[in-house]
């Protein structure tokens, strides 16, 4: 498989990651689509994703010690982008955090290798309001470590709680620099390469107009 965008795009689509419709958000609000990355729920599925999302680390070319997933869904990411950074002869020690701080045994609420004085980058499925991702921060920053950037599967390019996207806003908050496996436009693209998708692409862009 080609580990780009498009591909992704392509991918999520067949694995019905990316559904086409008529869905409500999180936030509460009205979507012509929905992503869920807890669909890549095999060994393969794993394998490809943590593909999609080495190739992108990778191409990005970014300095970073070790790498974070954000309970829930950010965990079995870290452990797939860990696992295929090695084809590339990259080897980061990764972590991940508990919905609940463990009283016994190791204790605390963080798992696997220590993040003090570390450079984080920080790996989930996507931003919406960005709640996540400034938890992470606050956790790694309490951790006397830094996060450095974010990385997502898929960018929605919506806006945030001001007029600027969700992504920009944790850029300019946070000093994280975001990437993503694929965008908004990405999934728009691939679309207009099929024309069994054409009713769903004028209800994607009239979404997106109205969020401009």
């Amino acid at each position: 498989m080609i580990y780009n965008s498009h591909s992704f795009i392509e991918y999520a689509l067949k694995r019905e990651a990316i559904k086409l419709g008529q869905f409500e958000l999180k936030s509460g609000r009205k979507s012509p689509y929905f992503f869920n990355a807890g669909v890549f729920n095999d060994g393969q599925a794993l394998w490809e994703l943590g593909n999609f999302y080495a190739q992108a680390i990778i191409q990005a070319d970014i300095t970073f010690d070790m790498l974070f997933g954000p309970a829930y869904k950010g965990i079995p990411l870290v452990c797939a982008t860990a696992l295929c950074l090695q084809q590339f002869g990259v080897n980061k020690p990764f972590a991940f955090n508990r919905k609940e701080q463990k009283d016994h045994g190791e204790g605390g609420v963080l798992v696997g290798a220590p993040l003090e004085g570390q450079r984080v980058l920080i790996v989930d499925d996507v931003v919406s309001a960005g709640t996540a991702a400034r938890h992470s921060a606050e956790l790694i920053s309490a951790c006397s470590a830094q996060a450095v950037a974010l990385i997502i599967s898929f960018d929605r390019q919506e806006k945030g709680y001001r007029d600027s996207s969700s992504v920009a806003e944790l850029t300019e908050q946070l000093g994280l620099e975001v990437l993503s496996v694929a965008t908004f436009a990405d999934l728009i693209a691939v679309l207009k390469t099929n024309d069994s998708y054409k009713e769903f692409l004028i209800a994607l862009e009239e979404y997106h107009s109205n969020l401009e």
